[in-house]
């Protein structure tokens, strides 16, 4: 027994000496050198502004334009009194990158109608970024704006499947940095494929007619739900457009009230109105089969009923009796 104990006592000490240190700590996906290097850019290069860097070299003009064009570009500008954000604040200091573009090399290129470039790779390389690092990038200014929901990010499914920012809003675009609902489910779909198949089936919602929206359900940047739902649970969710299913009803049917993927599939079925199987059989899963008749002949009319919707309409819920006097779903 003394040996037992030791033992038992030897295996709870390596698991709490390795094994829990393990689980709580945080490894960094780089040595702390090199990812200072990956978000804040060269040490040895100094920060110019944006008009020094595009004065040297006019290969990033339209980009410039397109981003003070953008919501971002105007909120942030000088003359907003918010803090200024420029190229060097995603790109990193641009000393480096225009050492050398003389005003000479300039006029030399453009008489052979070269459009003279910076040196990019002397800026942080942010298409070979990370993705967690990339994300920082934006997120150091977004955590502190009125995008509140981005609290979520870090612990959100989009997240750790290495998905960023950049793969959804292009911020050089133009005018608009918020994804368009036109747009949305295209972009959405690049990834789940499977959905887009859904939504190919007969009963779907109308996400492919473009009258809803992924985000009208899901929101892309986390929540605390396991399918980024913008509601605490799925019945919530649905409930936002099918407030008539809510309840609560006198007589309610059963477990299914608290979640309607019992028996819908969210995006699309084969069956009507998106069932997970067609009817009596849904029904049938739980419910005994029953004669719609006294008869006792299988030959007479109506003695099985192949569709319980015919008599029981109010199948989410209902506030009357039926004639029996008990919940029938009748009504």
């Amino acid at each position: 027994m003394v040996i037992r104990n030791a033992f038992l006592l030897f295996i709870i000490s390596t698991a709490l000496l390795y094994g829990c240190e393990t689980l709580k700590t945080s490894k960094p996906i780089a040595p702390i050198k090199e990812y200072e290097l990956l978000l804040a850019g060269r040490f040895d290069a100094n920060y110019i502004g944006t008009e020094n860097c595009l004065s040297a070299c006019h290969y990033h003009d339209k980009i410039k334009h397109d981003l003070e064009a953008s919501t971002m570009g105007a909120q942030l500008s000088k003359s907003s009194g918010l803090p200024l954000v420029n190229c060097e604040s995603c790109h990193g200091p641009g000393s480096l990158a225009v050492e050398g573009l003389t005003p000479e090399k300039v006029a030399e290129d453009l008489k052979t109608g070269k459009q003279t470039k910076c040196a990019y790779d002397t800026l942080i390389d942010i298409k070979n970024l990370p993705a967690q690092a990339k994300s920082l990038i934006c997120l150091k200014c977004h955590t502190a704006n009125a995008t509140f929901n981005l609290h979520n990010w870090n612990a959100s499914a989009h997240s750790i499947n290495d998905i960023t920012c950049s793969d959804c809003h292009n911020i050089h675009k133009g005018p608009d940095l918020i994804v368009r609902n036109n747009e949305m489910a295209d972009m959405c779909e690049k990834c789940h494929e499977e959905i887009r198949s859904e939504f190919s089936l007969p009963s779907h919602h109308p996400v492919p007619e473009k009258k809803i929206f992924c985000a009208n359900c899901h929101d892309p940047h986390g929540s605390g739900t396991e399918k980024l739902l913008l509601k605490s649970s799925v019945k919530q969710t649905c409930t936002k457009c099918h407030a008539e299913k809510e309840g609560p009803f006198v007589f309610e049917h059963a477990d299914n009230t608290e979640d309607c993927l019992t028996c819908h599939k969210p995006h699309g079925s084969v069956n009507n109105n998106m069932l997970t199987v067609g009817l009596p059989f849904l029904c049938l899963q739980c419910h005994p089969v029953h004669r719609t008749s006294s008869t006792s002949s299988i030959e007479s009319k109506g003695a099985f009923n192949t569709r319980c919707t015919d008599c029981h309409s109010q199948i989410h819920g209902s506030d009357l009796p039926s004639a029996s006097g008990r919940g029938r779903f009748t009504h």
